[in-house]
């Protein structure tokens, strides 16, 4: 099973989700959380991904929906010793914005590190989508409950 999640400004974990596993199945899930997320609004808005969101048909399919990918380049050597291909052009990686949203990602991650360890999802006991995905979102949900009260502490 491939997991998906976005989170908004205040560190919530607004939306998830999980998918079957496949090649692309945690970038189709992306694309369509941003979908779902964004509705109507035409504000552009950034996405930060790890190394594996760095290929080009998904940069293009997220330019065409008005997203700026803020995506981690895969830095690694091919077998022949070439960099790899990047699909993030060099404008994208002089911006301010693109320091954040990498140090924003690390958040993300640990909601991940979070749920594997301490929501006992490391390795799923149940079958079937629908069961996995429930857990994944109840998960979610006590992360969001346990986050809660030093976000209130924040803002006050």
């Amino acid at each position: 099973m491939a997991h998906t999640l976005m989170e908004n400004r205040n560190g919530l974990a607004v939306l998830g989700g999980v998918s079957q596993a496949t090649g692309t199945a945690e970038r189709d899930q992306a694309l369509e959380l941003i979908d779902r997320h964004r509705g109507d609004r035409t504000r552009r808005i950034t996405l930060g991904a790890d190394k594996a969101y760095d290929v080009t048909d998904f940069v293009g399919e997220l330019r065409s929906r008005s997203v700026t990918p803020h995506i981690a380049i895969d830095g690694h050597l091919s077998k022949t010793g070439k960099p790899r291909k990047t699909a993030i052009d060099r404008r994208t990686l002089r911006h301010a914005g693109y320091a954040v949203s990498q140090r924003c990602r690390k958040r993300i991650e640990e909601v991940f590190g979070w749920i594997k360890a301490s929501a006992g999802l490391a390795k799923v006991k149940f079958r079937g989508r629908a069961r996995v995905d429930a857990a994944f979102k109840l998960a979610l949900a006590a992360y969001n409950l346990i986050r809660l009260p030093r976000l209130l502490e924040a803002t006050a």
